[in-house]
């Protein structure tokens, strides 16, 4: 008989622990808009997850274990299924599906060397590096094509959802800028001019517009800083803003002016609001969560309330999933992972 009540209790506490570890509350305090909160990777350096235009997959950048750089990888939105897309040689970024599912572009510099680039230069401060041997490529299937062979900088690459157009960054003409091309790699096309940083961009559910971040220097010490870091491949990121203009370039808008690093736009699936992680409410510059603003610049809402670190927001397709990137909950002080929430809106 005791035998028996032991086995019970350890039954019941070992069920009652593997239940607390599935029910782990993701949430901090004000972050209404979540739902069923769900951690899909559990270590390593994580970022950049993307929905597959039917919502079934992500995929993301990653670098674990004794990996020296990012990697392309695939997984189901549970998490499951884990698969190496890339080539697993140099560093990559910046991957996105095609509409048709099977197709997925991203940057990469393996064509350069095999080798990881060198880590940024820190002694300029925080800064990133655009590295000069990355160039865009599409994955299809076990062929690998390379869409840009420009001299500089090619990558942050993402599709519209009219299945016409790729949007992405380019060094080519010693500015980064945003160029279009078709899904061939065809008729690249340069659709910003200004002087200043412009990258990330997504276009809009409906493909009519696209939204990016941007740095505008303005003052002489802020032009030459900005002109010195570009010319060695550098872009300092601590005062960005996010835009928005027409598909072929035309009407840009700022839509926000926070004065911090606003970054990471993408567009709610109504096409009226944006959402973008920035560090522009408290003192602490590496303090970064979402927030959530209206096309004309108003009604600005945030919604995460983590100390450290979420970005790299998307919504799904049919917008009831939303995915990010996070610091929060992680085991070690530089794992970021990925998360994924049912949308409240």
């Amino acid at each position: 008989m005791k035998q028996v009540i032991i086995f019970s209790l350890i039954f019941i506490i070992t069920h009652s622990i593997t239940v607390l570890a599935q029910d782990i509350d993701y949430l901090f305090d004000g972050e209404k808009h979540f739902k069923n909160v769900k951690m899909l990777t559990t270590s390593g350096e994580n970022a950049e997850a993307y929905f597959s235009f039917d919502g079934n997959k992500l995929v993301f950048q990653a670098t674990f274990d004794s990996m020296e750089c990012d990697q392309i990888f695939t997984m189901n939105i549970d998490g499951t299924d884990r698969k190496l897309v890339s080539t697993g040689n140099g560093r990559t970024t910046c991957a996105y599906y095609y509409p048709d599912e099977t197709k997925i572009i991203y940057a990469s510099t393996h064509q350069s060397d095999e080798k990881c680039p060198p880590p940024p230069d820190r002694s300029k401060g925080y800064v990133w590096k655009l590295y000069e041997t990355f160039d865009i490529f599409l994955k299809d299937g076990e062929e690998l094509k390379q869409l840009t062979d420009t001299p500089g900088y090619d990558a942050e690459a993402t599709v519209s959802p009219n299945g016409d157009k790729i949007v992405f960054t380019s060094l080519r003409n010693g500015d980064p800028e945003i160029y279009t091309m078709n899904l061939d790699g065809s008729e690249q096309t340069r659709l910003t001019f200004e002087t200043g940083y412009d990258g990330g961009p997504f276009f809009s559910p409906d493909g009519s517009k696209i939204v990016f971040r941007a740095s505008r220097p303005k003052t002489e010490e802020q032009m030459t800083d900005y002109k010195d870091l570009v010319d060695n491949g550098y872009v300092r990121p601590s005062a960005l803003e996010i835009f928005v203009m027409d598909s072929d370039g035309k009407n840009m808008k700022q839509i926000t002016n926070l004065g911090k690093a606003s970054f990471a736009p993408f567009f709610h699936p109504n096409g009226t609001k944006i959402v973008f992680s920035s560090n522009y409410e408290g003192d602490n510059p590496r303090d970064f969560n979402l927030f959530m603003i209206n096309l004309d610049g108003t009604g600005i809402e945030r919604i995460t309330y983590n100390p450290t670190f979420d970005g790299f927001p998307m919504f799904s397709p049919d917008g009831k999933y939303f995915v990010f990137g996070s610091n929060r909950f992680n085991k070690k002080d530089t794992d970021t992972n990925i998360f994924i929430a049912e949308w409240v809106d």
